[in-house]
């Protein structure tokens, strides 16, 4: 690993001009102070101080591959001096070999790809093929979810963050299972299951069947709080959707590209959804990238109809290279299977085990390299260590605790995630949960039995 940059200037420099100029998502600008970072490489990344970061955050959750992956940085570089950019009404290799490859992962039920630039614009887009497809309008989606903040993804998220931004019609949320805060007094993941399938089938019945284009889905809904649905629920989802003539979106845009040790997560049930969304992943973030992968039936309702979407850079050579050498690497050095291995002997045992430790980690569950755990005051009551839609003092000092030891998590209102790299070290996994426990250790004092 490179050694990390110490100049203290340089880090103090980047600061003050990024507090100049820069205007930062989802935050009030004067309440912020983002850490400057000077490198990174594989799991980690560090800032000016020569601090490191075991990145159990990918960021956003997109560097699945870890930082600076050789293999694909070489693509880049490669792709680059061969065909930087073309519009996107004309044919190039490297967008041929992504679609080729996403189709191929996607299973034989999918035909085409529909390339984006993030995201957003391929959960808008796939609402607007729904649409179109079936002549019907609304879109349901449930509460605890995040699709983007374009303007009809946002009204399909059912977080806080969609309600400044909503302006966009034909929105409906539901409740999906969640067995830790159960909408439905379930006792069990099979309870919470079916009365969750009943409760959908309810809501599509009171907004009429004829009405609804598609059910729009995380497989694993994440910022929410990488909530795992019981088994049977995707499937129950695709025999409503078959039942009353409506499409199945999935989003995969977070959970996607091996983050669940699959290249989908809708691949862990026997159900396929009719449309599928991804971003993130997919290039590991290293040049943004996103789309819609379409079946057959889809793309030919557009053989003759125009299809009346579009991106300047749908399909940029570079983005769409370094998609190729993504998935390429992620086949060639078996991260899927190495995301697999992480969870099932590491960090689903380690994090149980420091549940039994910390009486603040009210819940556990995850997959893969994909794990979240509610945090909590009290256990009997389940109260949160920060309310809905906010933080609080409790769980930002758990979260400096974190950056203090040198773990980077992704936090949320009163839920912590970690997602490091699918393909992460055995040593480093454990690392990770050795600098959690020790921020851990930190807040005992903020729970009440």
């Amino acid at each position: 690993m490179n050694s990390p940059t110490i100049d203290p200037d340089k880090g103090a420099e980047v600061s003050a001009t990024d507090h100049a100029h820069v205007f930062h998502s989802w935050s009030a600008q004067g309440q912020i102070s983002p850490i400057p970072v000077a490198g990174a490489e594989g799991s980690y990344f560090w800032d000016y101080s020569g601090k490191k970061y075991l990145d159990f955050s990918c960021q956003l959750v997109f560097t699945n591959i870890g930082h600076q992956h050789p293999k694909v940085i070489k693509a880049i570089q490669e792709q680059a001096a061969v065909l930087a950019t073309i519009a996107p009404q004309h044919a190039n290799v490297a967008r041929n070999e992504a679609a080729k490859r996403i189709v191929e992962v996607a299973g034989p039920a999918f035909q085409k790809v529909f390339f984006t630039n993030a995201g957003a614009d391929a959960v808008e887009n796939a609402i607007r093929m729904a649409r179109i497809h079936t002549h019907k309008h609304k879109i349901l989606s449930t509460y605890r979810s995040y699709h983007g903040n374009t303007g009809s993804a946002i009204n399909a998220t059912g977080d806080p963050r969609r309600f400044p931004n909503e302006f966009a019609h034909g929105h409906v949320h539901f409740w999906g299972p969640y067995l830790y805060r159960s909408s439905f007094w379930a006792t069990n993941e099979a309870e919470e299951c079916q009365r969750a399938l009943e409760h959908l089938e309810q809501t599509i019945i009171f907004e009429g069947p004829k009405t609804i284009a598609a059910v729009l889905l995380e497989s694993v809904p994440g910022t929410a709080g990488v909530l795992v649905p019981p088994a049977g629920y995707l499937d129950g989802v695709r025999a409503l959707c078959d039942k009353y003539e409506i499409l199945w979106i999935a989003d995969e845009v977070m959970a996607g590209f091996g983050r669940t040790g699959k290249w989908f997560a809708f691949q862990h049930s026997t159900a396929t959804p009719d449309l599928i969304t991804f971003a993130k992943g997919i290039t590991s973030g290293y040049i943004p990238l996103g789309g819609v992968v379409i079946p057959e039936k889809i793309v030919k309702t557009f053989d003759e109809r125009v299809f009346p979407g579009g991106l300047t850079y749908s399909g940029h050579p570079l983005a769409c290279a370094t998609a190729v050498a993504t998935i390429d690497a992620m086949k060639d050095e078996k991260m899927n299977e190495n995301a697999t291995h992480i969870g099932e002997a590491i960090l689903g045992p380690g994090l149980r085990e420091l549940a039994k430790k910390h009486k603040v980690i009210g819940d556990v569950r995850g997959v893969g390299v994909f794990w979240g755990m509610d945090i909590v005051k009290n256990r009997k009551t389940r109260e949160p260590m920060a309310p809905y839609g906010s933080s609080s003092p409790e769980m930002n000092e758990l979260i400096a605790a974190c950056r203090k030891n040198g773990l980077m998590p992704f936090p949320n209102f009163n839920r912590l995630h970690l997602t490091p790299p699918i393909n992460i070290s055995e040593a480093d996994a454990k690392l990770g949960l050795e600098l959690f426990d020790k921020s851990l250790a930190e807040i005992r004092e903020h729970y009440s039995d």
